[in-house]
């Protein structure tokens, strides 16, 4: 489960590193004057990247938990439920 956590996060940032690659490319024609204000908002992409792939793994996280909560919990009760079947079956004559 963790191996493919970190296959849908790698995913996710080489497809915003691919973004911001094509939008650089697109760009590179101006001049020096809009070169800086390329610069800074390819680096404000790139931050909005990181905070996009911080919030989905967070959410990924959050979700993972919950669903490992949920299956523990139907375990423990299932388990709890084939005890008293078995008690049940092997209590003495009265």
């Amino acid at each position: 489960m963790k191996w493919f956590i970190g296959t849908c996060l790698l995913a996710v940032v080489s497809l915003g590193l691919a973004g911001i690659m094509l939008a650089q490319a697109d760009q590179s024609s101006t001049t020096t004057t809009t070169t800086t204000t390329t610069d800074q908002s390819a680096t404000s992409d790139i931050k909005d990247a990181g905070h996009s792939t911080k919030n989905a793994a967070k959410k990924t996280g959050h979700k993972i938990k919950h669903t490992t909560k949920k299956v523990t919990h139907k375990a423990a009760k299932k388990t709890r439920q084939g005890a008293e079947k078995v008690e049940d079956k092997t209590a003495p004559p009265q």
